[in-house]
C-alpha cells in the first residue's frame, strides 16, 4: 500500500510538471533556459530545507558524489524545457512517457532477457505511434522539438533505471539537484551569447517555483522512494497514465484542445508498451514455471 500511495503522488507530479512547464512557456511568461535555472534552484532550495528539518545528513566529502544521475536529471530538465517551448502538454507528455517506456524495455532487453513475440509487436506498435505522431502533416507537432522531448525521455528513463538503487531517496536527489545546478546556470549564458534574451516575469517565476519545489523536488524523493520495492518492469508500468493525466490537465486548466491524432498516437503507444510489458512479465512467469 505504502508503494503504491508513493507511486500515485509520483504520478500526479510527473503530469503537474507537464502542465506547468507548458503553461509558462507556453504563455510565454519566461525562456525556457531561465524555467530550467530556477526549476533546479528550487527544487535544490526545497530539498536541502527539508533535509536540515528532518536532520538528514547532506551530501559531504565522506558520500560517494555520483555525477551521471546529477547530468541525466540536468539533460531531462533542459530538454524538456526547451521542447515545450513548440509542444502542446498532451503530446509533449505522449513522446516523453513514450520514450521513456523504449528506453526502460531496452535496457531490460539487453540486459540478456530473451524477447517474446509480443515484445517485439509491442515495440513495433509503440515506434509506430511515435512516428505517426511527428509524421509532416497539419497536425503534427514540429519535428526539433519532438526530437528533443524525445532526448528528455531517454535521460528521465536512464534516471530512473538509476535510481532504483538509491539507497537515500532525499540524499540522493538533493544531490542530483545540486549538481545539475552549474550545468543550467551553463546554459543560460550559452543562450545569452549567442544573442537569446531571458524573459522573466512574476508569473514564469511562480510556475517554475512550483514545479521546481513541489512536482520535481519533492516528486522526484517520492518517485525514487517507490523505486526501491518496483521492478524494472513495473517501474515502466506504471508510468503509462501520466501522458493522460498531463492531457486531462491541459484540457482542464488551459484549454488545449485534443486532437484526434493525439488520441490514436496515444492509443498506439501506450498500448504497444503495455503489450510489450505484458510479454515480459508473461516470459518472467513462463522461466518460473
Amino acid at each position: 500500500m505504502k508503494t503504491f500511495l508513493l507511486t500515485g503522488l509520483a504520478l500526479v507530479a510527473f503530469a503537474a510538471n507537464s502542465v506547468l512547464c507548458r503553461a509558462a512557456l507556453g504563455g510565454a511568461t519566461i525562456d525556457a533556459a531561465s524555467f530550467t535555472t530556477v526549476r533546479l534552484v528550487s527544487g535544490a532550495l526545497a530539498l536541502l530545507l527539508i533535509s536540515t528539518l528532518v536532520k538528514k545528513n547532506l551530501p559531504s566529502s565522506q558520500r560517494r558524489v555520483r555525477f551521471v544521475p546529477a547530468l541525466l536529471l540536468f539533460s531531462y530538465a533542459a530538454a524538456f524545457s526547451f521542447a515545450y517551448t513548440k509542444l502542446s502538454t498532451g503530446t509533449g507528455a505522449l513522446l516523453l512517457f513514450g520514450s521513456v517506456q523504449a528506453t526502460m524495455l531496452l535496457a531490460a532487453l539487453s540486459s540478456g532477457e530473451r524477447p517474446h513475440a509480443f515484445e517485439w509487436a509491442g515495440l513495433a506498435l509503440a515506434l509506430g505511434g511515435l512516428v505517426y505522431l511527428v509524421f509532416p502533416g497539419l497536425s503534427a507537432p514540429p519535428l526539433l522539438s519532438s526530437a528533443v522531448m524525445v532526448v528528455a525521455g531517454i535521460s528521465w528513463g536512464l534516471y530512473s533505471l538509476i535510481g532504483r538503487g538509491a539507497r537515500d531517496p532525499l540524499a540522493d536527489t538533493t544531490s542530483n539537484f545540486v549538481l545539475a545546478l552549474p550545468l543550467a546556470c551553463a546554459v543560460n549564458l550559452l543562450t545569452l551569447g549567442v544573442g537569446a534574451r531571458a524573459h522573466v516575469s512574476a508569473a514564469g517565476v511562480v510556475l517554475a517555483v512550483l514545479s521546481g519545489a513541489l512536482a520535481s523536488g519533492m516528486g522526484y524523493v517520492v518517485w525514487y522512494a517507490a523505486l526501491r520495492n518496483l521492478t524494472a518492469t513495473r517501474a515502466a508500468t506504471v508510468q503509462l497514465p501520466v501522458p493522460l493525466l498531463a492531457a486531462a490537465g491541459g484540457v482542464i486548466f488551459m484549454s488545449e484542445r485534443v486532437s484526434l491524432r493525439l488520441l490514436l498516437a496515444a492509443a498506439a503507444i501506450l498500448g504497444g508498451v503495455a503489450l510489450a510489458l505484458l510479454g515480459r512479465a508473461q516470459t518472467a512467469h513462463t522461466k518460473k514455471v
